[in-house]
Order: C-alpha cells, then structure tokens, then sequence
C-alpha cells in the first residue's frame, strides 16, 4: 500500500480563492455556440433559442466567468457583424477554423445567455486583423450608457442599459504562426500598450489581459512575455497562458503528472513577470490569466504550424475536436484545478477550454440531449467548495516514476479554508494506476473535525480507466460516496484508490 501525508495549517495560507479561477470559454468554433448553448427550435429552447439544457448544467458546472467570442476565432473577427438585427448580419468565412459563420449569435445574444448563467462576460477583441479603432469603439459600444453615436446604436439594438464588461482580453495567442495577424513580440507589445490606452481612456475601470505564450513549448516563450510587458506593464492587469495536454503513445503515468509541467509554466511566468516589474521599477502588480487550459488529444494534426484540428470544407458549425473523456482524463484533470488553486496568489483568472461541445466539461446533440463529461466532476466540485483561503499543503508522498517528469508525488492535493462556513476542504488525486494509497492528513490550527462530504471518482465497476460518459450511458463514470474516513486527534484518515479523484470537506473548529 502506497502512504502520503498531507499537512496544513490554519496560519499558513496562500492567499483568498479567486472566484474567477473557475471559467470556462465560449469560443465561434465547432458546435460551441450553434447547437451548444444556441439551439433555436430545440425542444429546451427559449425564445432568443438558448438552450436551457446546457444552460442548467452550466449553472451546476459552477462556471464563474467565460471568456468569449475566440480563441483564434476573434484574430478574424469583426464585432459589428454580431450586433444588430439578425436577418440582416453578414455570412462570413471563417479562416481561423474554415467555416461559414453566420453571425446568428454574437454580443448582445452572449450578454443575455450570461445573465441567465449568472456569469462574468469576459470579452477578447480583435488585435489580429484589426487594431486601436475597433477595440475601443467596441468598449464604447457595449459600456458607455448613452449619448454618443455607438452607445445609441448598442441601445437603438435593444440593450439600454450598458453590458459593462470590466474584462477585456487583448487578442489571441499572437505568438503562434497559425494566428490570423500573427505578430513579433515587438509587434505586439506596441499594439497592446496602445489599444489598451485608448480603451481605458473609454472606460478607466476595466482590466486587461495581455497576449502570453500559446505554450511553454513555444521557441519565443519566456522572451515574449518580458519583451511584451517592457512595453505594456503599466496598460495591463494581467498576461494569459495557455496549455493543453494529452497522453502520448500509451504514457500514462507522465499523463497523469503533467501538472508537473503546468507548475513549472506558471512558476516561470511569474518569474517573468516580476523580473520586469523589477527592471521598469512598476510599483502595480501583474498577475495571471490561464484562460485557456485542458486536456486535448491534438494526435493526428496536419502540421507544426497548423496546431489545430480545422474543418474540410466551408460549412456551418462542424464538429470539431469533440474530445470524449475518460476516467484517467478526468483524474488528470483535477490535478490541473489543484496547480492553478495552489497558484491562486497569482493566478487570478483561469478558464476551462470550452464550455460545451469542443474539449468540452458538457456534451450535447443537435436536437438531443445534454450531458456531463467525466471531467465535469473535478471542475464542479472544486467551484462549489473552494471558498475562502487557499491552504498551503505540505507533501509527503510515495512517488511515481514517469519518463517525461521524473519521479512527481503520487498523491496530489489542493486545500481551502473557509472560516465563515467553518469548513476546510481538500481536493484529492491518486495519480498511481495500480496501487490504492493510505492519505494521513494532518489538521494544525483546527479543533473537533467533523466529515460533511466525500466523494470519490474511479473506475466504474466493470469498467477501465479509459471508460467514458456517452449519449447511451451519460452516467457511466460519477461521483460516488468515499468510504472509511477516519478523523481523531487532528488527523483525517482516508484511502483512494488507484486512479481515483476524491473531495473531502470537514466542518472544523479552531484551536
């Protein structure tokens, strides 16, 4: 039996939990948007043709923020198609993913489903193809309340009351060559410092995200970041990073440890961005936007510069890249929430790659149902209970060995104290295949603990680790309840089995 010991001290926090660390991204890609969260006529449909379906699961999904329209979509995007009436919006091409789009759906249709999904609207504007003009005319179209020639077009279109969108994403991965506009570091720090002048001159109180590297892999990254915020540090509040993972040729175990990886990318990212701060003698603080981040199995893709699945001919809403996840994903998966919650002092956005459909925690069919992935689990759980402040976690753990990342710990854990509730939670993965693991989690700073919740994700019985939730069985792999914790003399007892993800949340007192 493999052992790990967990400690954490009521003292000893990282900071508060960013609520925003929760998002999720709704991108013009594949059947995100059309027969995703947009289905006119579908028999969950609303009259504007949200489907309600997906927008309850959205709802329990715990999605606190989506960023939206793209992703590559917006680095060819013009937002005027999307706004007005729809019997009179252009049909366009689509480069980024070879498609017609018919800009049935945009920015007053995404206001409203966010409403009613109680989430924050976190906007990307189009520094690929277009500039300065069209970012700030847009911040002026959708958040000045009136009296000027674009804020009385946003009302004469049926939105009086201005969207007020306070985040603002300054383009799209503009260090990738398969970008639309696809720009040097040099290039696209001039352009970011200015277009987020000139959109903060129309509404001081927004935040903006500067473009980061497209992956830790990529041959500028490290030189983009510092070459970027040399221009722009004092413009923007935050630089994005994205990062994408799968399993390669049967690795499972450096699969399951790929938040080794993910670690390193953001520790380094900070190192950047103070390095900078330091150098410019900025007083303010840049912190982090992960706001594209999940497992992708990109196996098969055509080209290095084409990292993308895209579609083989012009037509509306293909499918694309509709991932089907398993138990291992999911596992992994939860390791990734528990990297960007350790992280949360600086990373303070985080979005989920994509909300429905395209590498997706939710699935649905053209006229049929909807339905949670395995990697809804980890996500939904951690939303709904990670409040307050972010425990640091001290680690004793066996080891796996895996050829990509050397030996990481076999157990994997976030932890959040939530004093107003009175209740620590803990956020768990056995990262090992084979062999269940013995956990001792020892409570410093806490009094009289008190099991309110555990639950557990694994193998199904009959099933394997590559077992999925399909339309035909939408519930094979779920939350089941973790038995056999213990908990005396302030320490919790527990075992996960092989390949498991556990929540366990103790109602506690201090000491």
């Amino acid at each position: 039996m493999s052992t790990a010991r967990i400690t954490v001290d009521r003292e000893f926090v990282v900071g508060p939990v960013p609520r925003r660390l929760f998002g999720s991204f709704v991108e013009h890609m594949g059947r995100c948007v059309y027969t995703g969260i947009y289905e006119p006529g579908h028999e969950t449909a609303d009259e504007k043709g949200f489907r309600h379906d997906v927008l309850e699961l959205t709802k329990e999904l715990g999605a606190t923020v989506i960023r939206y329209p793209g992703g590559n979509f917006v680095s060819g995007y013009n937002w005027e198609d999307g706004v007005g009436p729809v019997d009179q919006r252009p049909r366009r091409l689509d480069g980024a993913w070879h498609t017609v789009e018919t800009n049935a759906f945009g920015l007053h249709e995404f206001v409203e489903w966010s409403a009613l999904a109680g989430t924050e609207v976190m906007e990307a504007v189009n520094l690929g193809t277009r500039g300065v003009d069209a970012a700030r005319e847009l911040v002026e179209y959708a958040n000045h309340p009136g009296g000027t020639a674009l804020s009385d077009r946003r009302i004469a279109n049926g939105a009086k009351d201005p969207f007020d969108i306070k985040l603002w994403c300054l383009g799209n991965e503009l260090d990738g060559p398969w970008q639309i506009g696809h720009k040097t570091a040099g290039e696209y720090g001039r352009l970011a410092q200015e277009a987020a002048k000139a959109m903060k001159f129309v509404d001081p109180t927004i935040e903006l995200v500067a473009v980061g590297s497209s992956g830790r892999n990529m041959p500028t990254f490290g030189s983009w970041e510092h070459e970027v915020l040399t221009h722009a540090y004092d413009e923007v509040d935050y630089v994005s990073m994205h990062a994408y993972y799968q399993e390669h040729d049967g690795d499972a175990t450096s699969f399951l440890a790929t938040a080794v990886d993910m670690d390193a990318f953001i520790e380094e990212v900070v190192s950047t961005i103070d390095g900078v701060k330091a150098a410019g003698k900025h007083r303010k603080q840049v912190d982090i936007s992960f706001d594209e981040w999940n497992v992708w199995y990109q196996t098969g893709l055509d080209t290095d510069d084409q990292p993308h699945n895209v579609s083989k001919g012009w037509v509306e809403h293909p499918r694309l890249i509709e991932d089907q996840y398993n138990v291992t994903d999911a596992v992994v998966v939860g390791t990734f929430l528990n990297s960007l919650l350790r992280h949360g002092d600086r990373v303070k956005i985080a979005n989920q790659a994509q909300l429905v459909n395209v590498i997706a925690p939710i699935r649905s069919e053209q006229g049929g149902p909807a339905w949670r992935q395995t990697i809804f689990w980890p996500f939904a759980r951690m939303a709904a209970l990670a409040r307050g402040e972010i425990l640091r976690t001290v680690v004793t753990s066996d080891k796996i060995d895996t050829p990509k990342y050397g030996d990481a710990d076999l157990v994997d854990v976030s932890a959040t104290w939530d004093e107003e509730s009175g209740r620590v939670a803990f956020f768990l993965a056995n990262r090992g295949l084979e062999e269940a693991a013995d956990v001792e989690v020892a409570l410093r700073g806490f009094a009289g603990a008190r099991v309110t919740r555990a639950e557990l994700l694994t193998v199904p019985e009959g099933g394997d680790r590559f077992t999925s939730n399909t339309e035909q069985a939408q519930d094979a792999v779920g939350l089941v309840p973790l038995e056999g914790i213990s908990v005396d003399g302030g320490v919790a007892r527990l075992t996960l089995p092989a390949l498991s993800w556990a929540v366990v949340e103790l109602e506690v007192g201090t000491a």
